[in-house]
């Protein structure tokens, strides 16, 4: 067997020239359609029209010109099956041994802010997909190319040999599926919302890989970095790392909780994660300042921890940045200063961001976990409580500071695991309880952290109180004011117990556990 003909029909058309060019000089006869066919015969390429092997005219705005028998029969014939030969023969049609097609930019176009539905409708191939699946199904004896990166391999082979190996062309045909299945979910994903069913009764994702990982949580376990298509410009997955090492399993999944724990505030704020919570959290007037209230909250755990701005970093904060073991630093930007002073840490990983959405301009993501044997799915808590939502259920109201003070505690405790206590004063936490079976040991933890810091300190709650213990341990520490969601049952005996110890409490009627 030899590669005698192709079929060749790309919308990206980067490198096409060169390579028909050179299947054309190795004897391939090379059959096109619409731009691709004008642009080889502009340079020179000798081609065929579709039409002058389908006999039949490209219609309706190119929307139909390769769905024909000509194509397919040529595409799908066993090669080694004698009845299909001899249809071959009886019907006049010819093998094709080679398809060359990528696919109408539906990602590129749904991208667009402004794109009208019939539009990205428009943008939808129908031929192009079942081409490369005719082909890709019968790879035992057609070599298929979606991707122009397997141009020079399928050149080198047919340079040696006149046709690729079997190995190519399986290789090229499981690609090919990859390809056509992400796409077909994209497709299914765009219709999905805009018919207002995100959550349907199949659900497909598809996730380009970013790169391979050396390894998982642990070095036994192999990992990959993946990237949703249309990520927004505010993730990790669309970072520029701008020095340092490669970046880790671990190291991604920290500094994705930092990242949307910095979105959490408008004004300037620092966050220091370690293991997927928030060791030290400080907002300020500027961004040296609330770093250094994120590094005073807990200067040991932030040691070898993730640090996250959302404020550009200056030389100020990068030098006092400097002075501490940290795996990632990630900001909006860095300054020219700044990135002279961090880059003189070789193995310090540095991660600019796009523009971060905060507050209530966060969009909604669908958050999915794998269970054994499957998935469960749900959209990303991206709540943003209003002073409006508070209700007051003790005696003593929160003062003007307590207050604002509440509110910045409760922004955090809900990126904290389960079951989380956390104390703030001063637009800082000084006491973080994570991940406790029982809401008392979270708030005792979270209380021995705090120290003497803890009195006139406030208290967050991710979820309510079962019972008034939790009030009764605050009180005893000098803790003025809680927040919590409220809902349980016992809830007044909460409420009586703080209106014992003339503490304040305010319920947000919503919940932030995190498993």
């Amino acid at each position: 067997m030899s590669i005698k003909r192709a079929l060749v029909s790309v919308s990206d058309k980067t490198g096409v020239v060169d390579f028909c060019r050179e299947l054309s000089q190795l004897g391939v006869e090379i059959i096109s359609t619409g731009g691709t066919k004008n642009l080889l015969a502009k340079e020179g390429v000798p081609v065929i029209g579709i039409s002058d092997v389908t006999g039949f005219p490209e219609i309706m705005d190119g929307r139909v010109k390769t769905l024909h028998p000509a194509v397919h029969s040529g595409l799908l014939a066993i090669r080694d099956n004698e009845e299909h030969q001899a249809q071959m023969k009886e019907l006049g049609l010819d093998y094709i041994d080679l398809v060359v097609v990528n696919l109408y930019p539906f990602q590129e176009t749904i991208a667009k802010p402004d794109v009208l539905y019939e539009d990205a409708i428009e943008n939808i191939d129908i031929g192009g997909p079942t081409m490369l699946r005719s082909a890709a199904k019968n790879h035992a004896f057609v070599s298929v190319i979606v991707d122009n990166a397997d141009y020079s391999k399928v050149l080198e082979e047919v340079r040696a040999e006149g046709d690729t190996t079997l190995t190519t062309r399986t290789r090229l045909a499981a690609k090919v599926f990859r390809h056509t299945a992400a796409y077909d979910a994209l497709i299914s994903d765009y219709l999905s919302n805009v018919t207002g069913d995100p959550l349907p009764e199949r659900y497909t994702v598809t996730y380009e890989k970013i790169q391979d990982l050396r390894y998982g949580e642990n070095p036994h376990q192999k990992a990959a970095f993946y990237r949703k298509p249309l990520a927004s410009q505010d993730t990790l997955t669309t970072a520029e790392q701008l020095h340092g090492k490669e970046l880790s399993y671990n190291n991604i999944n920290d500094a994705n909780a930092a990242l949307q724990i910095v979105k959490e505030f408008t004004e300037p704020a620092v966050v220091a994660v370690k293991h997927m919570n928030p060791c030290g959290v400080g907002i300020g007037s500027s961004v040296l300042e609330a770093f250094e209230k994120a590094h005073a909250a807990d200067p040991t755990s932030i040691f070898g921890g993730i640090v996250a701005s959302n404020r550009i970093i200056d030389e100020a904060t990068a030098l006092r940045l400097k002075e501490i073991f940290l795996e990632i630093i990630l900001a909006p930007g860095f300054t020219e200063e700044a990135l002279t002073v961090l880059t003189q840490k070789k193995n310090l990983r540095l991660l600019k961001v796009g523009e971060l959405a905060s507050g209530q301009d966060r969009q909604s993501q669908h958050i999915i976990t794998s269970i054994d044997g499957g998935m469960v799915i749900q959209e990303s808590d991206v709540h943003s409580l209003d002073i409006t939502d508070l209700s007051v259920v003790t005696d003593r109201k929160p003062t003007e500071e307590e207050l604002k003070q509440l509110l910045f505690g409760w922004k955090v405790v809900k990126h904290v695991k389960s079951n989380a206590i956390l104390l703030a004063k001063d637009s800082m936490t000084i006491g973080v309880g994570a991940g406790q079976m029982n809401r008392v040991g979270a708030a005792k933890i979270a209380i021995e952290q705090a120290g003497d810091k803890a009195k006139g300190s406030v208290l967050a709650s991710d979820a309510f109180f079962p019972m008034g213990d939790t009030v009764e341990l605050a009180a005893k520490h000098g803790i003025t004011a809680i927040i919590q969601p409220g809902g349980s049952v016992k809830d007044e005996e909460s409420i009586q117990a703080a209106n014992q110890y003339g503490i304040a409490m305010v319920f947000t009627g919503v919940r932030h556990f995190k498993h």
